[in-house]
């Protein structure tokens, strides 16, 4: 499946970005941690350009945790200040503010030689859609202040948010990038519900989904849904096993596959499938 989605407002919220980057110290980027390859935005290196960033690794909770740790260590030892997140529970949040001061201790440093004392720290929050950005803004600011949704597209406009008299944050829309060169990376962001359904085939990409859960994660999948002979049998076969085991049939006792593909990656996007996470430091092309 060649899944691609850019719906014209990306192109508007991107100026926008451009134009609000000198209005901010720092790019707070929120990547999620079962896919922090394919959620990263390249075109975020060419907007922010030399501007201070940090990593936040979200829906920690959702993701394998020995893998969130390599991908915490992958992005340290590369010079971005990086850490692990779960903006629902608000696991980690407040660790943003100490990262976002450590990055930029030499800039607030000068601030005070200027006498500019109570100076905030602005910083930008920025992420592909439905990566939670207006979720993590508001568990950080411990009020409802950015509207947040469970799809991509909630956030529309640019929002300040003022968290205490030392951090000023600015939520923008998600955005995607003209065009993924890797299909991997479109079916990763359709898996985590970055991408419209309605440009998906759901079917397929549940297929796509149960193919590589089956290769990465085989016994949770083959115990959460009563699977067999996973080596043999392809996504379609799985999806149609799937569908049988939990009784999901329609007229003639022909397996229900597309209301057991909605049900898979509902199960998969709201973390009840278990603790998965799609990609790996090595996954990363030289």
């Amino acid at each position: 499946m060649n899944i691609q989605w850019y719906p014209g407002h990306m192109t508007k919220t991107r100026r926008q970005m451009e134009a609000d980057l000198k209005h901010v110290d720092i790019v707070v980027e929120l990547v999620d941690a079962r896919i922090p390859i394919s959620s990263r935005n390249p075109d975020i290196d060419a907007i922010c350009g030399d501007k201070p960033r940090i990593i936040m690794l979200n829906r920690a909770d959702q993701a394998d945790p020995q893998r969130t740790k390599a991908w915490v260590n992958y992005f340290t030892q590369r010079g971005i200040q990086a850490a692990a997140v779960d903006s629902r529970s608000g696991t980690g949040v407040n660790g943003m503010v100490a990262l976002a001061r450590n990055a930029l201790k030499d800039q607030i440093a000068r601030w005070k030689e200027k006498g500019q004392v109570g100076r905030p720290v602005r910083a930008m929050v920025v992420g592909v859609p439905n990566v939670g950005k207006s979720t993590f803004i508001n568990k950080l600011a411990r009020r409802k202040s950015a509207k947040a949704g469970d799809r991509p597209g909630v956030t529309r406009g640019k929002q300040w948010v003022s968290v205490d008299k030392g951090l000023e944050l600015l939520d923008t829309p998600g955005i995607l990038w003209p065009k993924f060169e890797d299909e991997t990376t479109g079916l990763h962001l359709a898996f985590t519900g970055a991408v419209k359904d309605e440009v998906t085939d759901m079917e397929g990409l549940a297929c796509a989904l149960l193919e590589l859960l089956r290769d990465r994660y085989p016994q949770t999948v083959a115990e959460r849904y009563k699977l067999t002979g996973l080596d043999e049998q392809q996504g379609w076969e799985l999806l149609e096993q799937g569908a049988r085991k939990r009784g999901m049939l329609i007229s003639g006792g022909e397996a229900d596959t597309e209301r057991m593909a909605k049900v898979l990656l509902d199960e998969f996007r709201g973390g009840r499938l278990g603790r998965f996470t799609l990609e790996v430091p090595e996954d990363i092309k030289s």
